[in-house]
């Protein structure tokens, strides 16, 4: 079914004298040409003869030609476009229209809002011929649709201005709840030096966990989440590329029963090790921790099981993505795969912001760090690092861990690399291997 042969084609919602008074203010005025092409597209106008106008007034305006009746008449004529503009007449009755330009935003909207309302009967036929053809994965029609619906929903969206009074009025309440319960603003890691250098996790950041191979990306990154989900029982939501849900959890729950994780999964377990699990089974079972371990991870699953929780649970309190360099772009056009990972991180960074929530992403050094004698890594470490340094709020680094004397732990130096809004700086973490599990440094051992 076409949809420009049925009857409702023909009705589609539009607005003739909003699409003419647009034309006509970008005739007048230079500022109302500046303003409607950050606004709208040339698709937005319901009449071809108007899209090609609009087209035309567009290029103009791109080669820095001036723009008015006369030079809009004669670059027309001379480019035997008249034809497909409806004739000169159409032109001439842009005029008459005389419209104010102070309403020019109020027709800009109006002329958006019956675009979208075009284009979601235009998805609902889509979706009903789409549905007909079995060949068709139902996976492939519900990613299909969403990314489309999401893509209508960011043309709604317009940004809001904010004066300096809203501003200074928002941040002086902001101040005097804290000062009335004062606490570090952000989701506490339960690692007292890293919460007390980057004041918590902060909602909308993106923040990068970056090391070497088997170092402790994944054993850090879920000892932030337990200590985290403890003591906020915010949700948290894991995406695992690497290893299985299973094997999460195993993870999980050597760390919170101090039981040797090779002897856990082996189940060579004493009797006071069963009353351990068991405590632990029960509280972590009442705690919102989900774990998504799809390969092959593109961003729109990401934006997905994000909407399912937040349907469930209606907040999200922290994302984990281990680890980034997995992950998958679902363009296939992007050139090579720094592109790719670049495309993959700005995306990341603008989950965070739109869903108002920390994401914490694992990322691989390069072997560039290990032909340094010192082994400290640096951002230029960051392996196929495309936009990764810029587009992150922080960024953590792992650096090579030294035995310790101390009950046989390793000890850890954390890296504050980046931080966008705070001081860079190290500091000193201890790691249990055979436990999987980050603590706070012992002072004065």
């Amino acid at each position: 079914m076409n949809l420009s042969e049925t009857v409702i084609g023909k009705h589609l919602p539009h607005n003739f004298l909003a699409e003419k008074m647009i034309l006509s203010s970008l005739l007048l005025n230079s500022e109302a040409i500046e303003l409607t092409f950050k606004t709208i597209s040339i698709d937005m106008f319901y009449f071809k003869n108007h899209q090609e106008i609009y087209k035309i007034i567009l290029f103009m305006y791109q080669k820095n030609m001036h723009i008015d009746i006369l030079t809009l008449i004669s670059f027309i004529q001379e480019n035997g476009l008249v034809k497909k503009i409806g004739g000169i007449r159409v032109i001439i009755e842009l005029l008459s229209q005389m419209p104010n330009l102070i309403y020019l935003e109020e027709y800009l909207k109006l002329l958006k809002d019956k675009y979208i309302r075009r284009s979601f009967i235009k998805l609902g036929y889509e979706l009903i011929n789409t549905s007909y053809i079995t060949s068709i994965p139902l996976e492939k029609i519900i990613t299909e649709l969403e990314t489309k619906i999401f893509n209508l929903t960011n043309e709604i969206q317009t940004q809001k201005l904010s004066n300096s009074a809203e501003l200074v009025t928002n941040i002086f309440f902001e101040l005097k709840m804290k000062s009335l319960n004062p606490q570090l603003p952000g989701l506490l890691s339960g690692l007292k030096d890293l919460d007390s250098l980057i004041q918590g996790f902060q909602k909308s950041d993106l923040i990068i966990l970056a090391g070497r191979p088997s170092i402790g990306k994944t054993a850090l990154s879920l000892t932030i989440a337990a200590n985290i989900i403890k003591t906020s029982k915010v949700p948290i939501l894991f995406f695992s590329l690497e290893m299985s849900k299973e094997q999460i959890m195993y993870r999980l729950l050597a760390m919170e029963t101090n039981i040797n994780q090779m002897r856990l999964k082996s189940g060579k377990l004493y009797k006071n090790d069963w009353l351990k699990l068991n405590k632990i089974i029960k509280i972590f079972s009442k705690f919102p921790f989900f774990i998504d371990d799809t390969v092959n991870l593109t961003i729109q699953d990401i934006r997905s099981r994000i909407k399912t929780i937040l349907f469930e649970q209606t907040k999200l309190g922290l994302i984990i993505i281990d680890y980034i360099q997995l992950m998958q772009n679902s363009n296939s056009k992007i050139e090579n795969r720094t592109q790719e990972l670049s495309k993959i991180t700005r995306s990341l960074k603008t989950i965070a912001r739109e869903f108002d929530v920390p994401i914490i992403g694992l990322s691989q050094l390069s072997r560039n760090v290990e032909n340094r004698l010192d082994k400290k890594p640096i951002l230029s470490d960051l392996r196929e690092s495309g936009s990764i340094e810029q587009d992150a709020d922080l960024v953590l680094m792992i650096s090579q861990p030294k035995l310790n004397s101390y009950q046989n732990l390793e000890s850890i130096e954390l890296i504050v690399a980046k931080h966008r809004n705070g001081p860079t700086g190290s500091i000193k973490l201890q790691f249990d291997k055979k436990k999987t599990k980050f603590y706070n440094l012992v002072k004065n051992q």
